[in-house]
């Protein structure tokens, strides 16, 4: 009942916060009730914005490929509860974003604070809206004004607003994988909250937003610091999303029978694999958008490179871990396969705007290999149910470091952040290298010290796990009082109107709704 009231107290304090600002935006249509009145775009806008918000929308549909992965890697018990999360997460992720996200991760830095946090641009209240619309404001690039890095692409701040936007909400779908089957629900709500609208936008500006560690200033830039390149975020989107899981997962615990009496792992199989796979493919789909997008224009003709250099990277990725994985245990594992194309786009989304074509198996291929060591030598200690801290930790870490390598000169100077003479194989120098292992330890150190802080407090108010018993039923008929499946579950005289009515169980056997023991997938 306390957690009920709770949950209900938080919603509707987030909502009236939400309805304010809101209001008052309204006010200000209503004295200018036509602000697109002589004003049309420049033919380039118009193409590059064409590309930026289709892109946007296929990584908006990356949320269906985590959605299907997760539930493939769960039981049968936990199906349900997925997509209530991914719904919920995706919506708190988008009102956060607006209100105070994209000022932060983009916005102007106010004066003492340069390299720290945008201070302009909440509620899109200092650019979108009306602003958006005025003519001076845009041949006068007030875009650069408002959102400095992002004002030299030529694009409306609303597709750069979204954009942006639906990489929040991935690097938050992220952090729940280490969580699945033994969490609150509630929790969910509360963190997505803290993560969307203060945790990334801080992490993503310092990163690839013209913070200090993609634009050095003050003492970064005494000791020579050259700058990070992070292009579409194996650091700032999914590094940091492995972070706040990594946090999680350490005050969580495993779920239950996880490990044996001896302490060792035991698996627990996932309940669909064909929908695993299915969701494996629509991330990749996704991915060319995500890298491709990140150009943030189509006239230069970048995003096609960009994508196949995408495309190379996941399948070498496949490859390594199967050849790694059947090494170690004898068989092509199925979710080594799908890990192994996710591991190697998360490490080429760092690199994929700064390499040329011929790194870019070499930088998936070692992603694929890194999977199955990653998830073998993770899981003696630590319950990651899809692989998160492999996939988006360790693979994110590799990509990051990668630009260090294999950044060509060429693409250095067209991009205009890091060493413009590239990476260690075309400078001969380590300085990109340091740049992108600091940039690592400080992006890391900060969202664990964010995320842990505030998952002990979650913890310690409001519980951050379900009982043993809501466990055992599962989090579908535990947290919302029904079944993904519910002809599996539900004894077959109660299942009136289903089609797929269930055998009734043989004489003498144990229905399910009588047992003690854990629901069956």
């Amino acid at each position: 009942m306390r957690r009920s009231v709770a949950t209900k107290g938080l919603a509707a304090g987030l909502l009236i916060a939400l309805i304010l600002p809101t209001v008052a935006f309204g006010q200000d249509l209503l004295n200018n009730p036509d602000p697109t009145d002589g004003f049309t775009l420049e033919e380039s806008t118009g193409i590059n914005t064409i590309w930026v918000m289709f892109a946007a929308m296929m990584v908006m549909l990356m949320q269906v490929g985590f959605l299907f992965l997760e539930i493939g890697f769960s039981r049968g018990k936990n199906a349900g509860t997925i997509v209530a999360k991914i719904l919920t997460n995706f919506s708190i992720a988008g009102l956060m974003f607006w209100a105070t996200g994209f000022a932060i991760a983009f916005g102007v830095e106010a004066d003492g604070f340069a390299g720290l946090f945008g201070s302009d641009g909440f509620f899109l209240g200092d650019y979108g809206g009306n602003a958006s619309f005025d003519e001076a404001l845009v041949v006068s690039n007030g875009s650069q004004a408002a959102f400095p890095v992002l004002g030299i692409f030529d694009v409306t701040v609303e597709a750069k607003f979204f954009f942006q936007f639906v990489f929040c909400a991935v690097s938050l779908a992220i952090v729940w994988g280490s969580t699945l089957e033994r969490i609150k629900f509630g929790v969910y709500i509360i963190y997505a909250v803290i993560f969307a609208g203060l945790i990334y936008p801080l992490g993503a500006h310092w990163v690839f937003g013209g913070g200090f560690l993609q634009v050095p200033v003050g003492l970064w830039e005494d000791i020579g610091f050259v700058g990070m390149q992070d292009f579409a975020g194996s650091t700032a989107v999914h590094l940091i999303g492995a972070t706040g899981a990594l946090a999680a997962l350490l005050l969580l615990g495993p779920r239950k029978g996880k490990y044996g009496p001896d302490g060792k792992p035991r698996a627990i199989p996932g309940h669909n694999m064909p929908l695993f796979g299915l969701g494996v493919l629509i991330l990749w789909f996704g991915w060319f958008g995500f890298n491709g997008g990140t150009a943030l224009g189509g006239l230069d003709g970048r995003f096609p490179e960009i994508i196949i250099i995408t495309n190379l990277a996941a399948a070498s990725g496949v490859l390594g871990a199967i050849i790694v994985g059947a090494l170690k245990t004898k068989t092509i594992d199925i979710g080594m396969a799908g890990n192994g194309a996710i591991g190697a786009l998360v490490a080429i989304t760092a690199p994929s705007g700064y390499v040329e074509l011929w790194a870019a198996p070499i930088i998936g291929l070692i992603a694929g290999i890194i999977v199955p060591l990653g998830v073998f030598a993770i899981d003696k200690k630590l319950d990651d149910p899809v692989g998160v801290l492999t996939v988006h930790g360790l693979c994110g870490i590799w990509g990051t470091l990668s630009c260090g390598l294999f950044t060509s000169e060429r693409l250095a100077g067209y991009n205009a952040f890091g060493d413009p003479r590239g990476g260690l194989l075309y400078s001969g120098s380590v300085d990109q290298l340091i740049a992108q292992a600091a940039g690592l330890v400080v992006a890391f150190t900060f969202v664990f010290t964010m995320s842990y802080a505030a998952f002990f407090i979650i913890k310690k108010t409001y519980g951050l796990r379900v009982t043993e018993d809501e466990e055992d039923a599962g989090l579908d008929i535990s947290e919302h009082g029904m079944y993904g499946y519910p002809e599996q579950f539900i004894p077959a005289p109660e299942l009136v109107g289903y089609g797929a009515t269930p055998t009734v169980p043989a004489l003498g056997s144990v229905s399910a709704a009588s047992t003690k023991e854990e629901v069956p997938a």
